[in-house]
């Protein structure tokens, strides 16, 4: 009897997910949506984040404070993105979900026995997330205008929201202490562990730092698997052609409420910490229309569409007051004196609009676009396509 050898095919070889020197081109589709797609971003990110880590012991507790309210602004600029970016809904609102953020975890966390409304929930576990969730319900609220409405007509729909929360905020003096007394933000603790006074171990300025690191990361990656999903897909379509997205059978109605729900969410997120540092704060001046702007001026800079550029523009922006703080030193005829003109304050101004018009015009991608372009010439030099 003769018996048979069957031998097994060999296994083709797993074909490359990337190709070499072309860092746009993919060969599959999951590769290229994948949560990190390259092993050089696996490496930079794994330096970032030992780099965040240690910063702590290697700067002082004043830079700290820099540094924290960049990294919590840029959770308030990521959700803007979510909504602005991706979803292509312009609002001008976003000073309101702030402020709704603010006083919610202001009311959670105050004191019961002092002069405002308190509950003394002092643990960030319950108060940050409950203002996360109190800002979402408004903009769930919100959303359904979105449906009927869109470019200026949402933004000035938007726009109105900042005049009546500013006016709610600086009357109701129980909550938001009006607009000239403010109220005391809560220092937070974390599963009884105090972050918001120094102890033997870390000062105040580092367990705090910590905190919002831990914060932005945990929203980045969120927002990067939010935009990668089946609804970010929908939040693209609908930014593109709103219309043909329907047509499609994507459901406009639920995913501009998703979209606004998810941008609001990061919104009182930020807005619940962002004041936490110095710890006070006053509603006339925390969160009006300039607030807003600031924060559409933060995504355009860094890169519309972008996570890593929402965290760009937002560190660009909180350090840019204070490069400028440093010009009456160099300029003689810069002030620092409000009173006289021109000032470092009136310079700031003419920054912010002359950065927002040279990026639309010349680099409409932002810093994010910049770093990409800078990327993609090293990785293909030294050819030219």
């Amino acid at each position: 009897m003769t018996t048979v050898s069957v031998t097994k095919p060999a296994r083709a070889a797993k074909p490359r997910t990337r190709v070499f020197g072309r860092p746009l081109l993919y060969r599959s589709y999951e590769s290229e949506m994948a949560l990190v797609n390259t092993g050089t971003k696996k490496l930079m990110l794994g330096l970032l984040l030992v780099a965040g880590v240690a910063m702590p012991f290697v700067v002082g507790d004043a830079e700290l404070q820099n540094l924290a309210k960049a990294l919590i602004t840029g959770v308030g600029v990521i959700g803007l993105g979510l909504v602005t970016g991706y979803a292509g809904q312009v609002s001008l609102g976003h000073a309101f979900f702030l402020g709704i953020g603010a006083y919610t975890a202001a009311v959670l966390g105050g004191d019961p026995q002092g002069r405002h409304l308190g509950f003394g929930i002092t643990e960030v576990l319950i108060w940050l997330p409950a203002a996360g969730l109190a800002a979402a319900l408004f903009g769930v609220i919100v959303a359904p205008l979105a449906t009927r409405l869109r470019g200026l007509y949402l933004a000035i729909v938007t726009l109105g929201l900042v005049f009546v929360g500013g006016h709610v905020f600086n009357e109701w003096r129980e909550v938001t202490g009006g607009r000239d007394l403010g109220r005391e933000m809560p220092q937070p603790t974390l599963l009884g562990y105090e972050l918001g006074v120094s102890d033997e171990f870390l000062t105040r300025d580092q367990k705090l730092y910590w905190l919002m690191l831990a914060v932005l990361v945990l929203f980045a990656f969120a927002a990067r698997n939010l935009v990668r999903s089946r609804i970010g897909r929908a939040f693209s379509a609908i930014r593109d052609r709103d219309i043909a997205a329907g047509v499609m059978g994507v459901n406009l109605s639920r995913y501009k409420m998703v979209a606004f729900a998810s941008s609001s969410f990061y919104a009182g997120v930020c807005g619940a910490l962002l004041y936490v540092i110095p710890g006070f704060f006053v509603p006339n001046t925390a969160f009006n229309l300039e607030v807003s702007i600031i924060f559409i001026a933060m995504l355009l800079v860094g890169g519309v569409g972008t996570i890593s550029g929402a965290i760009l523009g937002a560190f660009f922006f909180t350090y840019l007051p204070i490069v400028t703080r440093l010009l009456p030193g160099a300029v003689p005829f810069i002030s620092a004196n409000s009173a006289q003109t021109p000032n470092v304050y009136q310079l700031e101004g003419v920054l912010y609009g002359v950065l927002l018009i040279v990026f639309l015009i010349f680099e409409p991608r932002g810093l994010f676009g910049i770093w990409m372009r800078a990327r993609n010439y090293w990785k293909s030099w030294p050819f030219s396509y």
